[in-house]
Formats: C-alpha cells, sequence, structure tokens
C-alpha cells in the first residue's frame, strides 16, 4: 500500500463521550483512557489501512503468540495544547524510528512511518479535547506493537496488531526519589534487547525494584551485567548525574535505550554552555564525589517524568544523600524543555511540530 493521509483513515466514533465526568484537575499518570484509539493489523503478510474506533476491550485466542513468546513493544510520547487551543508534539519521528529499531529486534514487522504520523494526526484532530492544560499534564499517548497469531511453536507471529491508544495524564512522579545501586541483578545484557522498547524488558525490572523498595527505596539505578561497575539506567530511564559542573551520562548501547529525552537534554545542555561529558561513569565515582561534596546532582530522563531528581543513593549498606543546591541542572534543563513542548518559548532545535 502507498502512502496515506489522515483523511484516508476510517473513524467509528463513540455514541456518547465519557469527558464530561473525567477530573482533569485531579489526573493519575496512565489510569484514564480517552474515546478513542487508532488499530492497525498485520495480516497477509501486510499491514492493513489503519482504522479510528471506540477505546474497548480486544479478543485473543488463548494461543495468541503474544502470550507465549513475548513479541510486544510501545513507545512513550506526548501531546500538548497551547493557550491558543494549537495542539503540539515533541520529535515524534523519533519515536517512529525508535519503535520500528525495536520491531525488527523482535523480528516484527516494521510500521510505515505514514501510517504511524497520519495516525497519530488523526486520532489527535479527535482527541483534541483530551489533552488537559494544567500545568505539568500532558496527553500521553502509547503506541504498542503486539503478536496475534495463534500457535504454540517457538517462532515469529505471522500476524501483529498496532494500536494508538490516549491517557490524559498528570506528573508520572512528584518530588525526588531515592534510589538503591543495583549490583545482582542485571536490567539487560550484551547481545540482548536492552536497547529496543520491549515489554519483556519491564516486566523484569519489577521484581529487583520491588526489593529495593523493600528496602525503603523508590527506584534502582542499574549498572552494567558483567562486573557491576558502571551506572547505566536509573528505573525506566536514562540518568545523568552532574559532578561539580560537568554533566555526565552513559554512551547508549545494546544495553541501553536510546532516549529521545536523554539527546534533548544533551543538546539543551551543550546550547546552555553547559559542559557535558558522554562517557563510562563507574559506582566508585559517584561514591567518592558524593564522599568529596562534588556530587552535586543525579536525575533521570524519561518521557513520562521529563525529567526526575535523585535525592540520595544507598550502594552496600550506606547511603548516600545529596544536598539541595540553587541553580540545579535538572531544574533548568527541565523548564527549557517543557517550554519547547508546551510552545511557550522559541524551538531553536525545530523539535515541536505542530498537529
Amino acid at each position: 500500500m502507498g502512502n496515506i493521509t489522515k483523511e484516508q483513515i476510517e473513524i467509528t466514533k463513540v455514541n456518547t463521550s465519557k469527558i464530561e465526568s473525567i477530573d482533569f484537575n485531579n489526573l493519575a499518570f496512565g489510569q484514564v483512557f480517552s474515546d478513542h484509539m487508532l488499530t492497525c493489523d498485520y495480516i497477509d503478510g501486510k499491514w492493513q489501512m489503519p482504522k479510528i474506533e471506540p477505546f474497548a476491550s480486544i479478543s485473543l485466542m488463548p494461543s495468541a503468540k503474544i502470550f507465549h513468546y513475548g513479541q510486544s513493544i510501545f513507545e512513550g510520547m506526548k501531546a500538548y495544547k497551547d493557550s491558543n487551543d494549537d495542539v503540539f508534539l515533541f520529535r515524534p519521528m523519533e519515536n517512529a524510528k525508535r519503535l520500528n529499531i525495536s520491531a525488527k529486534r523482535l523480528a516484527i514487522p516494521e510500521i510505515p512511518e505514514d501510517y504511524f504520523m497520519e495516525g497519530l494526526k488523526a486520532l489527535l484532530d479527535l482527541e483534541k479535547d483530551w489533552i488537559p492544560t494544567k500545568e505539568g499534564s500532558s496527553l500521553y499517548l502509547r503506541p504498542f506493537v503486539f503478536s496475534t497469531g495463534e500457535g504454540f511453536h517457538a517462532s515469529p507471529s505471522n500476524a501483529y496488531k498496532f494500536i494508538l491508544a490516549c491517557a490524559p495524564s498528570g506528573p508520572y512522579f512528584s518530588g525526588k526519589v531515592k534510589v538503591l545501586i543495583e549490583e545482582t541483578y542485571s536490567r539487560s545484557a550484551n547481545g540482548g534487547v536492552g536497547y529496543a522498547k520491549a515489554g519483556g524488558n519491564y516486566a523484569g525490572q519489577f521484581y529487583p525494584t520491588q526489593l529495593a523498595k523493600d528496602k525503603g527505596y523508590q527506584q534502582v539505578i542499574w549498572t552494567d551485567d558483567t562486573s557491576h561497575e558502571y551506572i547505566e539506567e536509573a528505573g525506566a530511564m536514562n540518568v545523568f548525574v552532574r559532578i561539580n559542573d560537568t554533566l555526565l551520562t552513559s554512551p547508549i548501547s545494546e544495553r541501553i535505550l536510546d532516549g529521545v529525552t536523554r539527546k534533548s537534554i544533551l543538546d539543551i545542555a551543550k546550547a546552555e554552555g553547559i559542559n557535558t561529558e558522554v562517557r563510562k561513569v563507574k559506582v566508585s565515582e559517584l561514591v567518592e564525589a558524593a564522599k568529596n561534596g562534588s556530587l552535586k546532582e543525579i536525575f533521570g530522563a524519561g518521557t513520562a517524568a521529563v525529567i526526575s531528581p535523585i535525592s540520595g543513593f544507598g550502594f552496600r549498606g550506606e547511603d548516600y544523600e545529596i544536598p539541595e543546591i540553587d541553580n540545579a541542572y535538572a531544574t533548568k534543563l527541565k523548564n527549557r524543555i517543557v517550554k519547547i513542548q508546551t510552545n511557550k518559548t522559541d524551538d531553536p532545535f525545530g523539535w515541536r511540530v505542530k498537529v
């Protein structure tokens, strides 16, 4: 099938919207869903025409391969509305490209980029009123793909479904978090699927994260899978460390997700004159910096939270607090990103896309 436009997408609307029953001033993250979703099926060796239909349950056979072999990938995005009622996305093509990077790694047929973008635009045209305008809120967008073909044979599916659903949401985290540096469990390994947004990556994080919570921490900092000497990610986010006035983050690899927020932070930091280094960061370097006072900040970065400051970390039975400072990079960088996303400042990078 050739390129499509949003006008070609068939729309089936709900009989009655539930939007009037939603309290937009008190939104949890990802718990309320809009009226419609975009769906698209892969059958007979090709992606069919996307369509928009009421948000509803889906039916799968117990033999559907998603339940047995875990071919499932997703993305996280947000839509924003400014004071003129205009709608904006933030670097959406990066998400479209990364979804297909994930698809390739999990032997899932790639989604045509026009299906992704035109389908997203058509859905947002319909769900525009679901975009909250309260400070810190947004319409969270979840594109995901999973296998629907049937059979118990361990092989790639012959059928898949692509869905794009919307959830008006408040902030992901409130306040700072305390983390535990993980030395036993690994988020991913060399040669694995750590760089893909695969559902199984997150399932594997839940148990060690719960162990950390049982010890009084909210999240973990993952270390490399072989030596556990180097920090790699913070929970489900990329991680940044500020030592003195230098901002450090680990290089992406086959273990580390190429975060859209991560790369945006690096570009903004350079534009702001902040010294940045993309290199491996040893746990021992982090501990020493905490002891001598040169560790100024640690924060996670991702679509859901944008930037989440870390108040301290635990390592081998000791806790290290990070004192609050004036002019924190986390605050400065988050404000700059959010203002670009919400059309409250200029966008010299060309990241903001009007829908």
